[in-house]
């Protein structure tokens, strides 16, 4: 079997360009979360599995259904199945781990696999996967690597975290072989706490409007 990369996700996402990575360590700051998300129209969310709340945070930020809730830093078929279980519509990876992908193709969920290398590429090609994390981008060369692997990978699309910031982030959106960008600079918790949202909801509007204009 072989993704379905006619999900409807991979069109939502490249139209969003943004991925939230959001790591919970405190469950009473989601619905303010949700609701910043929300109103800048950011309907994406990547929970982290970088704290024992991730599955607890899933499913709260599920609930509603408003949001499009993943999965991420799942290295394991134990995180995958519990993310899905609880309310995950896609799963990020760190690397190229073979029975997330192939459990993900079973459930019909989009899954986005780790990649930095020519290898980690083509290994997943071969799960008919044409959207992959670039990650860390800033270690492995950044729009430079992801221009030159696009040459022989000229049928895949990136999705690149690690090292994005909110100075950078444009260069990357606006090229072609860019899905998306992911990252904590978009929102996170650490933000959130500072005051009550009121930062992370400025932050969030200013890359907004700068992918808007």
């Amino acid at each position: 079997m072989l993704v379905n990369m006619e999900h409807e996700i991979y069109r939502q996402i490249e139209e969003t360009k943004l991925l939230p990575l959001y790591t919970a360590t405190d469950l009473a700051y989601l619905d303010r979360l949700e609701e910043i998300l929300i109103k800048n129209e950011v309907r994406f969310i990547e929970v982290t599995f970088r704290s024992s709340l991730a599955t607890d945070a899933i499913k709260k930020l599920a609930q509603s259904g408003e949001l499009i809730v993943g999965a991420g830093t799942v290295r394991t078929l134990k995180e995958a199945k519990s993310a899905i279980e609880n309310g995950a519509k896609f799963i990020v990876s760190p690397a190229i781990v073979s029975e997330v992908i192939e459990y993900c193709i079973e459930q019909n969920v989009p899954i986005f696999p780790g990649t930095a290398t020519p290898r980690d590429i083509q290994l997943a090609t071969e799960y008919g996967i044409k959207v992959v994390k670039f990650f860390p981008a800033d270690i492995y060369g950044g729009l430079k690597a992801i221009n030159a692997l696009s040459g022989p990978f000229y049928d895949v699309k990136f999705l690149p975290t690690g090292g994005i910031n909110p100075e950078n982030f444009m260069e990357y959106v606006q090229n072609d072989h860019i899905i998306a960008v992911g990252g904590s600079f978009i929102i996170s918790e650490v933000i959130l706490k500072k005051d009550n949202g009121n930062t992370a909801d400025k932050i969030l509007k200013t890359l907004v409007d700068k992918i808007r204009s």
